[in-house]
């Protein structure tokens, strides 16, 4: 899969996600497309280790890992930064 198709992937991913999981997300459309990219990875992860293909290009399912993935991801990450007092 090339770089191309893992940024579009993951910036649908990522602005997906980003409405699904409640709260600020980091860094605009750029912290969206990383979330979505690095979701990706994390929800081929996931999927592989059920026995599913993870990401294999650019079409629905692979938007639903990376989705899936993203959703993970943010989760975790809202759980260990927390609220930041200023």
């Amino acid at each position: 899969m090339g770089i191309l198709s893992w940024i579009l992937v993951g910036l649908v991913a990522g602005f997906l996600a980003k409405y699904a999981v409640p709260g600020e997300g980091p860094g605009g459309i750029i912290g969206d497309i990383i979330i979505g990219i690095v979701g990706a990875f994390v929800g081929g992860f996931i999927f592989n280790a059920f026995g599913h293909a993870g990401v294999n290009g650019l079409d629905p399912y692979s938007i639903l890992v990376a989705f899936i993935g993203a959703v993970v991801l943010l989760f975790i990450l809202r759980a260990v930064s927390g609220r930041r007092t200023v």
